[in-house]
């Protein structure tokens, strides 16, 4: 399945810059259906591996307002991929992103990692894994639209996960000062150095926006890390200001960031939010593990 690229953002529309009526009735609407909580976007599933179409619709419609939905149910412990696949695709997320950590059937155990390649990277580690959205070091004709996040197990301490939808964000940042859209949208704002690692192809620098919209749908994408060491920003005022916004309103000054440690047998459905990780502490009969599986897909009622 092909991909098309992202790009800077459609002539008119809520994210165009010089079209503030749709903004406006765009942002509005957005705001007037905040999660206060968690459990806003939680939906109970008597079976995942036999989504109803109650039990769909309520899933899609979190995503369609939110960009992300929880779900709870039954622990699925054996065949957890078979099952996290079709419960993917039961919402349109079918073109599965293949990084090279992870299984062959491109589903990532997140988990500790005792030794391997695994080991050298935050999200297979109990060290705290700062903000980012999935996949801001592909290239951009391969963006990461969707993600699914399940828990088998938690651990014995810590774990917990701060979560952001990522257009309340460009909200916040485009009402404090329209300016930050526009450097963060400038096509090299945000550069990936290259990475080599051993039986692997190169992976050259990528270059590209903080903020783009999509040409098939005309939703918002973003791309982002707060990991300094994996990030060059563009040598320009603008974008220092910017940055520098984005960073203050993710550590402390918004007031949507949702805070939420999963259980076992719960789960995020996305469209790759903004999202960090506590560290945490596993115990010896209690070891971390969550699955997760990345999309080129956005989350739908498919």
């Amino acid at each position: 399945m092909g991909v098309t690229a992202q790009t800077a953002g459609p002539p008119r529309g809520p994210f165009a810059p010089d079209d503030a009526a749709a903004y406006t009735r765009w942002r509005d609407a957005k705001l007037a259906h905040l999660p206060a909580r968690p459990d806003d976007l939680l939906v109970e599933l008597a079976d995942p591996r036999a989504v109803t179409a109650a039990e769909r619709a309520a899933l899609a419609e979190r995503c369609r307002r939110h960009n992300m939905a929880l779900f709870v149910g039954p622990v699925v412990a054996d065949g957890t991929r078979d099952w996290l696949r079709a419960f993917a695709r039961t919402f349109g997320l079918d073109d599965l992103d293949s990084n090279m950590l992870a299984d062959e059937d491109g589903i990532s155990p997140l988990t500790v990692a005792a030794d391997g390649p695994r080991r050298a990277y935050i999200p297979y580690t109990d060290r705290p894994l700062s903000w980012h959205t999935d996949g801001y070091y592909n290239p951009l004709h391969r963006p990461v639209r969707g993600l699914v996040l399940y828990t088998v197990q938690d651990a014995a301490e810590g774990g917990e996960n701060a979560l952001l939808d990522h257009e309340l964000a460009y909200i916040a940042l485009r009402d404090a000062d329209p300016g930050h859209i526009a450097a963060l949208s400038q096509p090299d704002a945000m550069t990936i150095p290259p990475n080599a690692e051993p039986g692997q192809p190169p992976r050259p620098a990528q270059p590209g926006p903080v903020f783009s919209v999509d040409p098939l749908t005309g939703a918002l994408h973003m791309r982002y890390t707060a990991r300094v060491r994996h990030v060059v920003w563009k040598d320009d005022p603008a974008v220092t200001a910017a940055v520098a916004a984005l960073n203050g309103l993710l550590n402390g000054g918004c007031p949507w960031v949702l805070r939420h440690r999963m259980a076992p047998g719960q789960g995020l459905l996305c469209n790759n939010v903004l999202h960090n990780r506590t560290g945490f502490r596993d115990a010896p009969d209690r070891t971390r593990l969550v699955y997760r599986a990345r999309f080129h897909d956005r989350v739908s009622a498919a």
